[in-house]
């Protein structure tokens, strides 16, 4: 698990450098279709079973892929509302903050931010009301010292790495 900045700085410099057109290309199928077999993805990219497996396996091991959660839909568990929650923290108490953050279930991700607000927390909620508790719970940690809240009225732009594909295939 990445906590802090230099925990992705030395993901990142670990990452780099190792992947090769084959790994790209595997990772451009895996956008395709995160679901596809080995079998599959052998037979798309015209590479063995055990060269997939070796591959992936290696991607797997390196942290290049997040969780599978980020897939599924809150909404459909009953929470159709999300928010943004922009907190203000004391920052000697940052760690213990992000721990009693990390224990409230409507809880979706928590990134650090540079600049007036400390952290963005992504929350879901069954109705307005509930995102007002949320909030509140939020509110209640100690070290916590105001939050703004936002709601989601629709993604844009959803979660994406395919540019990020094609520009690491143009530099490779």
């Amino acid at each position: 698990m990445l906590r802090n900045n230099r925990d992705v700085a030395v993901l990142l410099f670990r990452i780099m450098g190792t992947l090769d057109r084959v790994d790209l290309d595997l990772l451009d199928a895996l956008a395709d279709d995160h679901r596809a077999t080995v079998v599959a993805l052998s037979e798309r990219l015209g590479m063995s079973r055990n060269t997939v497996q070796a591959r992936m396996a290696k991607l797997e091991r390196s942290g290049v892929f997040t969780s599978f959660e980020r897939a599924m839909v809150p909404g459909v568990l009953g929470y159709p509302i999300e928010a943004m929650i922009s907190i203000v923290v004391r920052q000697a108490e940052l760690p213990r903050i992000t721990e009693a953050l990390a224990e409230v279930p409507e809880v979706l991700a928590v990134h650090g931010l540079s600049g007036q607000v400390d952290l963005l927390a992504r929350v879901a909620a069954r109705d307005t009301q509930h995102l007002f508790a949320v909030d509140a719970r939020i509110l209640a940690i100690e070290g916590v010292e105001r939050t703004e809240t936002s709601l989601v009225m629709g993604e844009v732009i959803g979660y994406r790495v395919r540019p990020l594909l094609e520009e690491a295939r143009r530099d490779s």
